[in-house]
């Protein structure tokens, strides 16, 4: 997967998973870009930014979660201006399945401790 490819997939993502899902521990498309752009580093800061504008919510909160880890101040912005979206969120945790709105997701994220 190349840069393009891995936003690509992430402004089109459709469930937000960081690790296997379910029994089968089946990784997502959108989780393999999540973790590609993650290996980018500060690099992949102008490309999330990109993702944030233009994302499903689901993508939005890849790009949140991935600017909080690559610069902090810049991801509690992101979690701020996605506090307010009404847009619902497919959430993954191994087995458990979750929906949400992307701004009770982002209120989460804002808490903290809170480790998605």
């Amino acid at each position: 997967m190349d840069d393009g490819e891995a936003v690509a997939e992430l402004v089109t993502a459709r469930l937000l998973s960081f690790g296997g899902r379910g029994v089968t521990g089946a990784v997502d498309a959108s989780t393999l870009a999540y973790r590609h752009l993650a290996g980018l580093g500060a690099h992949a800061v102008p490309l999330l930014e990109r993702v944030l504008e233009e994302a499903t919510p689901a993508g939005r909160a890849y790009a949140a979660t991935l600017l909080s880890e690559l610069d902090e101040p810049a991801g509690r912005a992101a979690w701020e201006r996605l506090a307010g979206e009404p847009g619902q969120v497919s959430y993954y945790r191994g087995c458990v399945h979750e929906t949400l709105s992307l701004g009770e997701y982002a209120r989460r994220n804002l808490r903290p401790g809170f480790t998605g």
